[in-house]
Parts: C-alpha cells; structure tokens; sequence
C-alpha cells in the first residue's frame, strides 16, 4: 500500500470510523436528498428551519457509542447538498445558529473529539441546492432548473466554497479528513491546496475540485484481495437512505462484519454512517448495531491493526490473509461451509491456532487428507464452530515460531499406500 510518509500517514493507523448524516432533512424523517427527489421548492424547505432544535444532542454520547464500537475517528456532514450548514458560517444566514437550537454544533462536536483525542473528518457537498450562485442545472446531484431568483456563477459560487472551507480549516481544531461529496468534474487546484497549507497532514479524497489522496467507493466492496491505493470505503447501516428515516430497511449486523472485515483485510478504511434523529439522539436499533459489531470488533480486531494483507499466502479462496510479524491471521467475510479447512499451499504447523471470537484453541496439523488425493500434505485447520459463529465472521490466528520458514516448504509427499489393506480397518 501507498504511503506517503508525512502526517497523513495517521489516516493508515485510525482505520474503522463514524459517519455522520445530519441536518433539515432529519426532520421529514425520508431521506437526506428529500428536497431533490420530491421537488419541494427551496421557498418550502428553508422553513424547516424553523422546526431544527436538536435540545438533546450531547456529542459526549455518540463518542461513547463510537467507543463501544471500536471506532477511531468521526466525519460528520458540515453541508449536505441543501446547502444547510452545520456551523456558524460567516458566508451565509442558512446555518444551525439562526435556528431555534441557536448553537454551532460543529464546534461543540469538535470539541469533545479534542478533549478526547478522536480525529474529526468533515464532509462538504460540492452540489447545493440553496445558494444563488451554485450551478444548479439538472446536472449530477444537482436540481432540475434554479431555483427563482437564482443568478447560477461559477466563479462566484467557487469563491463561496473556497470562504466556507477556509472557515472550516481555521476554527475548529486539527481536521483529519475532508470528505467533498460529489465531484464537480471541474478542477480547481487552489481549494484543495489551501486545505493542506491550512490543515498540514490532512487527507482528503477524490470528490473534489481535483486529485484527492484516497478514494471512496461507496456501499460496496471492490473486487480483489487488496488495495493499492489509499481506500475509505462508506457504508451507512441503513439501506434506503443515509440521512435519518423514520422506517429504515436495516442491514443485518453480519452483513455489516462482512463488509468490515473484508475492506480492513484488504488494507482499506471502512466509514460506517449512523443517523441521528431530529432531537440529536441516535436512535436505539442503530447503536444496538453499533455495540454488536463493537463487541466482535474488540475481539479480532487484533487481526487488522499493524497487519498486512497476504493473498498470497493461500491458494484458495475460501478466506482472506492478513500477517503480522510470525503470525497468519484466517478471515472468513464470506461464511466456511464446513469446520475444517486445508491451506494450500502451507505444509508447515503452527505452534498454535486460535479463534479470537472466542480464544478457543483449534486443531491444525500437516496432514494428507482424501480431499487432497495425490496431492500431497498440507496444513488442515479442524474444529471450527462454524454453526456457533454463523452470527459473526470468524477470524483464526495461527502462530508460527518462524513464518517466513514455513512459507518456504515444499509440501511433503503423500503417504505410500498401505501394503495391507487390513491396517485402514474396516471400511464397510
């Protein structure tokens, strides 16, 4: 994997982490692109303003939450594609603080994540539905035609951003990652340039107004055994929508290991998006998501932190390899179909193999096996709980007293048949 050998290497360290959907549209309860997809006319929605009071939002409970699942960092949504903004903006009166909840919510969230030492991401729509000068076209994520009154100017909706970002850079502490959220097609190299001189060792990704340091794929895993590149996948525990919604179709807590532990083997970063409701509060069915996968999480996550992934390792395709100093880590994101597996091409034992969802010790040896017929002996992992652990993705570590030997050998031949077919005992 890329490094880059400065302060945004800290990216490659903090790899789980929280996103954050908030803003007006948590208050239809529908989806956070609700003003786009059912036409509601900016003169409509900007009163909804008048309803955003979040009086319980306590930033200390969702970093405790974000504890309780194992996450590093947090990206919240500073400005969605309504152009709302999430703090005390200079640029604009359509901000958190001309609500009734009048308080900047960035800065409070901000601060908690100093005292507490969580990296803080931001998340900034490139497309935006409320200012007079964006160009709202029809074009990707963008309205059908301005909204009345709107004067559409490039250079001056540019100019916006590039104040807005400045602020965001300048007042709320050292920013770990900032998320540009649907790309302009337009390059504008001096907005990302003055995020890196602002922000010296920030990461920023490929949405922008130009090359980023990481890309985003979004709801899915890409293909292959692992990244080359800089990659934070995004995934929201909802399937309908990211922003918060009343009667969401939830992901099933497998699902979501799956995706995890499949991104993080790979040597990606994986954002998993939680909503709050319109009073501040995450709602009960998604942070029981989030502690369930959390209490999996500490127990494997060993697996990943300081690993590396090894494709090559193995043979087959039946898990994915991680390695860390003399030791193998066995992922299984997709579900064994059986309680024992053969590693071809490894020939060599471990000193020992261990289930970290349960610290059960397992049986693997270097034996000849039926399903191996003529093709030598190889190192068999046996006594997987497969049906115990069909809830969760099971994650082996086998410990070798010197890996790098054990790469190297050749695997033995198979045994001879048996001269007297009386010693297999009876086969009948």
């Amino acid at each position: 994997m890329q490094r880059f050998h400065d302060g945004r290497d800290g990216f490659f360290e903090h790899r789980y982490g929280l996103f954050v959907h908030w803003g007006l549209y948590a208050l239809t309860g529908w989806h956070e692109q609700v003003q786009w997809r059912h036409g509601i006319p900016k003169a409509d929605y900007v009163r909804l303003m008048s309803q955003f009071n979040p009086v319980h939002f306590d930033p200390e409970r969702w970093l405790d939450l974000m504890a309780e699942a194992g996450m590093q960092y947090l990206c919240i949504t500073t400005k969605h594609h309504d152009g709302f903004c999430l703090w005390d903006s200079a640029c604009t009166e359509y901000k958190v603080t001309r609500t009734p909840y009048g308080r900047d919510i960035l800065a409070m969230l901000a601060e908690a994540c100093q005292r507490r030492g969580i990296r803080l991401g931001l998340y900034y729509s490139c497309p935006d539905w409320h200012h007079p000068n964006a160009i709202n076209l029809g074009g990707d994520h963008q309205l059908t035609e301005p909204n009345p009154g709107d004067e559409p100017d490039l250079l001056r909706y540019v100019d916006y951003v590039r104040r807005q970002i400045t602020e965001l850079a300048t007042g709320y502490g050292p920013i770990a990652c900032f998320f540009w959220d649907i790309p302009p097609r337009l390059t504008i190299p001096d907005l990302n340039e003055r995020l890196r001189r602002l922000q010296p060792g920030i990461m920023i990704n490929d949405r922008g107004f130009g090359p980023g340091d990481y890309a985003t794929p979004e709801r899915h895993v890409p293909a292959g055994r692992r990244f080359t590149t800089p990659t934070e996948a995004c995934q929201s525990v909802g399937r309908q929508s990211w922003g918060w919604r009343v009667d969401e179709d939830y992901y099933s807590d497998l699902f979501l290991m799956q995706s995890l532990d499949r991104i993080l083997a790979m040597d990606g970063n994986y954002l998993l998006n939680v909503v709050p409701r319109p009073d501040g509060t995450i709602a009960e069915a998604q942070a029981a998501i989030l502690r369930r996968i959390g209490r999996w999480f500490h127990r494997v996550r060993e697996a990943w932190y300081g690993a590396e992934p090894a494709p090559e390792i193995l043979a087959g395709d039946e898990c994915m390899v991680t390695r860390k100093g003399h030791s193998l880590y066995l992922h299984f994101p997709t579900p064994p179909v059986s309680s024992g597996i053969v590693l071809k091409p490894l020939a060599a034992a471990p000193r020992q193999a261990v289930l970290l969802n349960t610290g059960q010790a397992l049986r693997a040896a270097v034996e000849y096996v039926p399903s191996g017929f003529r093709q030598g002996c190889f190192l068999r992992l046996a006594g997987l709980p497969v049906n115990d652990l069909a809830g969760e993705v099971p994650v082996v570590r086998l410990d070798f007293d010197d890996l790098p030997a054990a790469l190297a050998c050749a695997p033995p031949p198979p045994p001879a048949p048996p001269t007297d077919p009386t010693s297999l005992g009876n086969m009948s």
